[in-house]
């Protein structure tokens, strides 16, 4: 008999539309949107300086290293700590000041230690974030309180890059932009803080040596491995979404520093790839929440397959490059709602933060591995060598999922041994 890992009672779970979710949801628009003002203009800023994807596949490649690094450590915190809401404001306030300081950066160095900064933070606060966020919901409910907090991000991500074309279309120059990015992130990190609320976990550690018994290793449901391995080999070719504002570029016939017509075009495009994944995340939420998740992830994943080939074959006009974008922006809604709740479902309370980080790191490893290598080769020019590298570890982290859990996405007793075990 499978145990409900979340049955316990949490803050105000009469509804699953309570303070805690409305309060994430604006959290993560806030911070979205100034995130991806400074990310709209990034691509086509490091152009008018004269460096192109190799620097910008650096500067996403580090940065998603160093995320990778941050999510583990926040996992682990909100393993050890008892209350989460605070530590996760710092993450919220760390991006804001390291997102907004890049305009201050006058070289290379500068905009990736900021941008580094800035990752850091977001990815600090991601687990805990995330446990706070299905802590406060009944389990039938997950796929839906994760797609609208998705919805939210992508939203927020809409909004960012058309307040920043508009801001250059008003003669702002790239600094100014990156600099307001700031604001809306200091209005997350308020919300955050002020209104979700924090039910106190407790700490295995502490609990372990006032026993006199030694802490007790943590033990996470084989399928959870399993499942990591599939999302980490798709994200090996799942490289930065920032590359498409500089396909966009140069799909518009743009070769050397962009024009403002360009930038203003391609800046949009990158907003309209937001508006459909904002418009993708809850709906997928829904399914998920109604038919097995892991399947409608699989689903989502080959579609990303399909973004990749696209890339390979058509990049380098707008009519082959508009159907990939839009079909990237359903991936990333799938992605992003769906890796979390298929997670949620498969851990026990007292993991779910670290399993949350680990899961969130290993995402973050694949992005890294991929966009260093996809800018690369874009530099040197092979394109169909790029996306067709993406397209492969995509297909390899499907083929693993189809294998270990059928394409139905429900593990069987070898792949989810724990059901009956961790519950708290």
């Amino acid at each position: 008999m499978t145990t409900d890992h979340s049955a316990s009672p949490s803050p105000d779970r009469s509804t699953w539309l309570n303070r805690t979710v409305w309060a994430i949801v604006l959290a993560t628009f806030c911070s979205d949107f100034g995130h991806e003002m400074a990310t709209a203009v990034l691509p086509l800023y490091l152009a008018s300086v004269g460096l192109g994807p190799a620097a910008l596949g650096l500067i996403e490649g580090t940065a998603d290293l160093l995320v990778s690094l941050a999510k583990l450590a926040g996992g682990f915190v909100g393993h050890v700590v008892t209350r989460k809401r605070g530590w996760a404001a710092l993450g919220y306030l760390a991006t804001a000041l390291g997102t907004g300081g890049i305009a201050l950066a006058s070289n290379l160095a500068a905009v990736l230690g900021l941008r580094a900064a800035a990752w850091t933070g977001r990815g600090f606060r991601s687990p805990l974030r995330d446990f706070l966020l299905a802590d406060s919901v009944p389990s039938r409910f997950y796929g839906r309180a994760f797609g609208l907090e998705r919805a939210g991000d992508m939203l927020g991500a809409v909004a960012g890059p058309l307040v920043a074309a508009v801001l250059l279309g008003a003669g702002a120059d790239f600094r100014t932009v990156i600099l307001a990015s700031a604001v809306p992130g200091l209005i997350a990190t308020a919300a955050f803080y002020v209104f979700t609320q924090d039910r106190p976990t407790q700490n295995p550690v502490v609990h372990s040596e006032s026993t006199a018994a030694p802490p007790r290793r943590p033990t996470f449901p084989r399928g959870y491995w399993l499942f990591l391995v599939g999302v980490v080999l798709f994200g090996l070719g799942d490289f930065s979404r920032t590359f498409l504002v500089w396909l966009a570029a140069h799909a518009l016939g743009e070769d050397g520093p962009p024009a403002s017509g360009i930038v203003s075009v391609a800046v949009l495009l990158y907003a309209i790839h937001n508006l459909v994944s904002a418009a993708a995340a809850y709906p997928l939420g829904l399914l998920g929440d109604r038919r097995p998740k892991l399947s409608i992830l699989i689903a989502g994943y080959s579609l990303g397959i399909a973004t990749h080939l696209l890339l390979a074959f058509f990049s380098g006009t707008l009519a082959g490059l508009l159907p990939a974008i839009l079909l990237s922006a359903i991936t990333l809604a799938a992605e992003e709602t769906l890796e979390k709740a298929v997670a949620a479902e498969m851990l026990p309370r007292e993991l779910r933060s670290l399993g949350f980080g680990i899961l969130a790191c290993g995402n973050a490893i694949g992005d890294m591995v991929s966009s260093v290598t996809v800018g690369l080769l874009l530099e040197a020019g092979h394109t169909r060598a790029a996306f067709g590298f993406a397209a492969a570890m995509a297909t390899l982290g499907v083929l693993w999922l189809l294998v270990c859990f059928g394409p139905t996405g429900r593990p069987s007793r070898a792949a989810h041994p724990s059901a009956q075990t961790d519950a708290p």
